[in-house]
């Protein structure tokens, strides 16, 4: 039987690894894709610790996991099909196999909203961004589109509003869905245009966003709007299909936990984007698989140490 299984390999199930297995704790770690979640499909970053100099997603996600396999962290390329986390002994099913661990880490990460057109996934780091915090000094001086209208989308505005030439806001409704204070703010913005009632029905490109095509939703005229970037703020789905329901979530479907990481069942914790959190960062992924890995490793020396 295992110490610990981490289900995601994203950032919080990478640093999991790497604290779970400095710590002395045998520790499998399940992925259905590649390493890195959300970070990995991103261009450049400039704002995790310890790089004065922009990385890109796909070279730190490799430094994590090249890490983390230094210190024996194993890396099993299956998806999780079935977990079984009430009893004493968690059961993980996966590639047709069943798993035992002492405890277990849910690190599935969440996933943007996405518009669902041609050339979205093409040009996500080459224009497209959902994370203007992340994203948003790389376009000082440039035109931007934001697409949405509730709190999400207002903020991004507003704080790229510090940084580039204009923004527009294009929003299906004639009114924001954001609170009243921020709908006001970003209102009285002098480089962001609204763009009400209006739908993005195509990016324009051939490498990279140059533009997009909107569609009025009342009268059916389209409008081309020249921008070098897309700051998508429709929403975040967390990937938590496939949790069992004794554990605690929000409406959203976002997992519950303490400060511990404790997701409600005794041994089951849970880490990064999948957890209900004021701030969706690669900095505290990286935080909450850190505390994720010591607090399994302490459950584990309480609750099986001592038989």
């Amino acid at each position: 039987m295992l110490d610990v299984i981490i289900v995601g390999g994203g950032v919080a199930g990478l640093t999991a690894g790497l604290y779970a297995n400095r710590g002395g704790l045998s520790t499998l770690l399940f992925e259905r894709m590649f390493p890195g979640g959300q970070a990995s499909t991103t261009g450049l970053i400039e704002n995790y610790p310890g790089f004065d100099e922009p990385i890109s997603g796909p070279d730190l996600v490799e430094k994590m996991e090249n890490q983390a396999q230094k210190f024996g962290l194993k890396i099993l390329y299956d998806e999780v099909t079935g977990l079984d986390l009430e009893g004493r002994t968690k059961k993980v099913e996966a590639g047709g196999k069943t798993y035992e661990c002492k405890a277990v880490i849910l690190a599935m990460g969440a996933e943007p909203r996405q518009l669902g057109l041609e050339k979205e996934k093409e040009f996500r780091g080459k224009g497209i961004s959902y994370c203007a915090t992340c994203d948003g000094a790389f376009y000082k001086g440039k035109d931007v589109v934001v697409v949405g209208g509730g709190d999400t989308a207002a903020e991004d505005a507003m704080f790229l509003s510090r940084y580039v030439r204009k923004a527009y806001l294009v929003h299906r409704r004639d009114t924001l869905r954001a609170s009243r204070i921020l709908a006001d703010r970003v209102l009285a913005r002098e480089n962001v245009e609204m763009v009400w009632s209006s739908e993005v029905e195509a990016i324009l490109g051939e490498n990279r966003v140059t533009g997009v095509r909107t569609v009025d939703r009342r009268t059916g005229k389209k409008r081309e709007i020249r921008a070098d970037g897309i700051f998508i703020a429709i929403g975040v789905h967390p990937n938590s299909e496939g949790i069992p329901n004794q554990v605690p979530m929000s409406r959203s479907g976002y997992v519950i936990t303490n400060e511990s990481m404790q997701a409600g069942i005794p041994g089951v914790f849970a880490a990064g984007d999948l957890r209900q959190k004021p701030l969706l960062q690669l900095v505290t992924a990286a935080s909450d698989g850190a505390v994720a890995a010591v607090s399994a490793q302490r459950y584990i020396m309480k609750e099986f140490m001592s038989e």
